[in-house]
């Protein structure tokens, strides 16, 4: 049985990873240090351990902090795992910023979650009440290895699969690849697009529109506006109206050079001021 310990697991993501890990295969340890995250914990029916006596003996350390704690956690933690082990991280921009401590002989494992896409056609109540993943909804999840060996990825994936669990399916791609899509795709620009979205509601509500006719009417639109662009519906394409729309938006407030938040420097600066 794989020995793993779970660092902030009474944190935001160390608790939803918790739900999954407390019933697995895995002899699991959990360390957490806020009053408050412990005693979640305890309400979990889960006890917090020592450091100094799980993470030794751990096959895997996951460390479930902040991207702003990993350089200092890492830094107290690495040191005391054994060699051979893999350390799991969450997110890649602390390694990408150069945040995390390096060993050469401790493997490191980044996995990030997807989410249930918005085109998840399960069952009702697991698609309206598991929005995040992990409970009931279905998602992918995307895993790369930034160093070690064939053995270390396929231990690392196994792992984020029990934790992320419920998974549709898991895909390799590399540590960059995996900031391009975490922070430069899905936070940086599509949350942007999305707070504007959300904006634009509440304009047309102070413009008097009845607030529950205005939801309606925008979240019905943007689901068959993203089945048309994400081809859900093979051949359906946007009326000329629709399209015309489209095309004056573009011009009236998308800057032309959007797509810088994809070069190399810009996601750099990115990185750095998450981290």
């Amino acid at each position: 049985m794989q020995k793993v310990t779970l660092v902030g697991a009474g944190g935001k993501m160390g608790l939803r990873l918790t739900h999954n890990l407390k019933n697995s295969d895995y002899e699991m340890h959990y360390l957490e240090v806020s009053p408050q995250g412990i005693e979640k914990l305890k309400e979990k029916g889960v006890s917090v351990s020592e450091p100094g006596k799980c993470i030794p003996v751990s096959d895997m350390v996951i460390l479930a902090v902040p991207d702003v704690a990993l350089e200092k956690v890492s830094a107290e933690i690495i040191p005391q795992m054994k060699s051979g082990a893999l350390v799991v991280t969450l997110d890649p921009a602390a390694a990408l910023a150069g945040k995390l401590l390096p060993r050469k002989d401790v493997g490191c494992f980044i996995t990030h979650p997807c989410h249930p896409s918005i085109f998840n056609w399960e069952a009702e109540e697991a698609k309206m009440k598991d929005h995040f993943g992990g409970i009931a909804a279905k998602q992918s999840i995307v895993c790369a290895l930034m160093h070690g060996t064939a053995e270390d990825y396929l231990r690392g994936e196994k792992l984020a699969c029990t934790f992320y669990a419920p998974i549709y399916r898991s895909h390799q791609i590399t540590v960059e690849q995996m900031g391009l899509l975490e922070p430069a795709l899905v936070e940086t620009l599509a949350s942007t697009c999305v707070y504007v979205i959300r904006q634009g509601l509440e304009e047309v509500i102070k413009k008097g529109v009845p607030a529950d006719a205005a939801r309606d009417f925008l979240l019905g639109h943007l689901r068959i506006q993203m089945a048309v662009l994400f081809n859900e519906l093979p051949g359906a394409v946007f009326s000329d109206a629709a399209n015309k729309a489209l095309q004056r938006g573009l011009k009236e407030f998308i800057r032309e050079d959007w797509k810088k938040v994809f070069d190399a420097d810009n996601l750099k600066d990115q990185i750095k001021s998450i981290t």
